[in-house]
């Protein structure tokens, strides 16, 4: 990152050195995008070991796994507050004859991610993911140790998702072929949906879903680095959610065969 700390006075009026700097900019974004999403299936991963160790009794182990998620869980969300600053840069700065001091810039925009994210959250609702999938190895049906059992219900389907259907083209989130979503309400929209509702709004742009009073501004509706994994992960929970229902199904098919 050394190269963003500050930028020569050469460059910053030019048309090139700015066009270097948007690319530079999205490429940075791009990888950092991929590292993202690694971290988050790599902290999926450890969950599933977690249990298996679990299941052989090796709790040692397992704890180590637990403190391994929370390190892994703040870089995680250091990553994304960089690569939200990096886009946002890329998108937003406009050349000055004065030189550029790009780290104070960074930093700025860090500071603003960190104070608008749920990630404090989501990260607390992923540990308590990964407590209620080890506890239920030796506990199936029983709540954990201070935890109502409505509590735990609703661990296991939560998304960081806020809506389910896109409010414009009313498709699932989970079909959309290009999501993005609004960094300052977190709701997600098809692309070409959103961005034809906010050209047809031309001045302001309130958000579409019901009841939203965030507006919109065309820069910072995205799809930032974490959104298609969460909609992966939106998905992975449904099929999971509706195994359950299809079991008793049957089991209510068999019943009604004996009688």
């Amino acid at each position: 990152m050394a190269s963003t700390s500050a930028h020569p006075r050469s460059n910053d009026g030019g048309g090139g050195g700015y066009s270097r700097m948007k690319s530079a900019a999205s490429k940075l974004y791009e990888e950092n995008h991929s590292l993202i999403s690694e971290m988050r299936r790599s902290l999926n991963m450890i969950k599933e070991i977690a249990v298996d160790l679990e299941k052989d009794n090796k709790s040692d182990m397992v704890k180590e796994l637990e403190n391994a998620v929370a390190e892994l869980l703040e870089a995680s969300d250091d990553c994304m507050h960089l690569s939200t600053a990096i886009q946002s840069v890329g998108n937003e700065y406009q050349p000055r004859q004065e030189p550029t001091d790009f780290k104070k810039l960074l930093d700025d925009e860090i500071a603003k991610s960190k104070a608008t994210s749920s990630s404090n959250s989501r990260n607390l609702q992923f540990l308590r993911q990964f407590k209620e999938a080890v506890w239920k190895v030796h506990h199936s049906g029983i709540p954990m140790p201070g935890e109502e059992q409505e509590d735990i219900v609703m661990t296991s389907t939560e998304s960081n998702i806020l809506n389910k259907t896109c409010p414009l083209t009313g498709k699932p989130v989970t079909e959309l072929a290009n999501p993005v979503r609004s960094m300052d309400c977190k709701h997600v929209y098809e692309k070409q949906a959103i961005m034809h509702h906010m050209r047809s709004k031309k001045s302001h742009c309130p958000c579409p879903v019901a009841g939203c009073p965030k507006p919109l501004q065309a820069q910072r509706v995205i799809c930032d680095p974490l959104l298609l994994v969460e909609i992966e992960e939106m998905r992975t929970m449904s099929k999971e959610t509706a195994r359950p229902e299809v079991i008793e199904d049957f089991t209510a098919m068999d019943e009604e065969n004996d009688e």
